[in-house]
């Protein structure tokens, strides 16, 4: 149930320079967009078109609606997957699968969208959020419900190859945060769904999901700058991705540095990766990209990437570079954001977390920041009344009081 960012970074060769906003290039794609298309069957739902049309970022390639299962059943929600549009870490087209959870129809043209962020769910395909919200088995299903009982609409993203081909680009917070606002666009542009183009906008997200969210926010007004966004809610985030990696090194979680490193390499080619893998854990770090949370963590736990790979990566130019890029607080949000972590966090360092609340609020940002005392990773997720209790105060256009560290 978490997020992480590890071992890997961001300027560096063919990419842009840090804390530029990446703006979608016109495509080059040579067949046109024609809106949605039937859904394939089965998985085959989740492979792209090639060539990808040239159509707009969020714009649905296909969708299909799945039936409302565990915590969401009886509740009078519309569940439909998406695939849709969106742009990677490097500003080129690419297609993300998702989930939109719609409140009963006779509330969408009133309802906020709430674009939510998954924690770490793994990098197997079959970790994908959209995947196991349709199986009612989904780790963050109870933030979903507290949204749709507030009478929200909730946009899931699935990020960058986490049931798409590919490498899942996991902690790559460009990419993710790109796959977060392309999903609220997906949302509204949802044959049938009923959601107003101008409904306010929030992004929520805890761990990984804390970071997608608060890049979500970053990126906005120059990415998305139509998107009526209020404000963000993120937690446990993962804001300077060296930081994290130093202290989650030999830790139970070490094993998302394995993971981390994977997913910077499947979003910049000149990264590599497997070359740098001790012969006794090829096969285990090969199996992390098919591999959920709780079966990746215990083939790693409490062992030092210095033990797996044959040179230090985390500290080599390109992949600083790249981590730099990936790093928070570069381009401050425009809107109140809730930053909340636990101060005893062994999984994601809460130090540099307090480090970008004292930034944002230097920034003149209206951060509303809450330090949890003892509280570790797997503890400070669960303030969900809280965060939604600050959400449906953005959506209502109260004024901030703000609270910086």
């Amino acid at each position: 149930m978490v997020g992480l960012a590890l071992v890997a970074a961001a300027c560096g060769s063919g990419g842009q320079p840090a804390g530029a906003a990446i703006v979608p290039p016109a495509s080059s794609a040579t067949v046109p967009y024609r809106g949605p298309a039937a859904a394939p069957a089965g998985d085959a739902f989740y492979v792209p078109p090639q060539p990808l049309p040239a159509g707009r970022p969020g714009d649905i390639l296909w969708s299909r609606q799945v039936p409302a299962s565990g915590m969401l059943a009886g509740l009078g929600v519309e569940v439909d997957q998406v695939l849709y549009l969106s742009t990677d870490a490097q500003g080129r087209p690419d297609a993300v699968s998702g989930t939109v959870v719609l409140p009963p129809a006779a509330a969408r043209t009133a309802a906020p969208l709430v674009g939510f962020a998954s924690g770490t769910e793994g990098l197997g395909d079959a970790c994908a959020p959209s995947k196991t919200i349709a199986a009612g088995t989904f780790d963050w299903t109870d933030h979903i419900v507290a949204a749709v009982n507030h009478g929200w609409a909730v946009a899931v993203s699935d990020y960058q190859g986490l049931g798409t081909p590919g490498d899942h680009t996991y902690s790559v917070g460009r990419s993710e945060g790109h796959a977060v606002l392309d999903a609220v666009r997906a949302a509204q542009r949802l044959p049938g769904a009923g959601l107003r183009a101008d409904a306010k906008v929030a992004f929520w997200g805890y761990s990984q999901g804390g970071g997608a969210s608060a890049w979500a926010g970053e990126l906005a007004p120059a990415y998305a700058p139509e998107l009526r966004t209020v404000g963000v809610a993120a937690g446990g985030v993962p804001a300077n991705l060296t930081k994290v990696s130093e202290a989650v090194d030999g830790m139970p979680w070490s094993g998302v540095q394995l993971m981390s490193a994977i997913g910077f390499a499947a979003a910049y080619p000149e990264l590599k990766v497997d070359d740098a893998v001790q012969p006794a854990f090829r096969s285990a770090v090969q199996g992390l990209r098919t591999e959920c949370i709780k079966e990746a963590l215990p083939a790693f736990a409490g062992k030092h990437v210095g033990d797996i790979l044959t040179t230090d990566l985390l500290h080599q130019p390109a992949w600083q570079a790249r981590l730099t890029q990936n790093s928070l607080g570069a381009n401050p949000p425009k809107v109140p954001i809730m930053l909340y972590h636990g101060t005893a966090d062994t999984v994601v360092a809460f130090g540099q977390a307090e480090d970008l609340a004292r930034r944002y609020c230097a920034a003149g940002v209206d951060v509303t920041w809450r330090a949890y005392a003892g509280q570790d990773h797997g503890d400070a997720w669960n303030h969900i009344d809280e965060v939604t209790s600050y959400l449906a105060a953005r959506f209502a256009g109260t004024p901030v009081t703000p609270s910086c560290p």
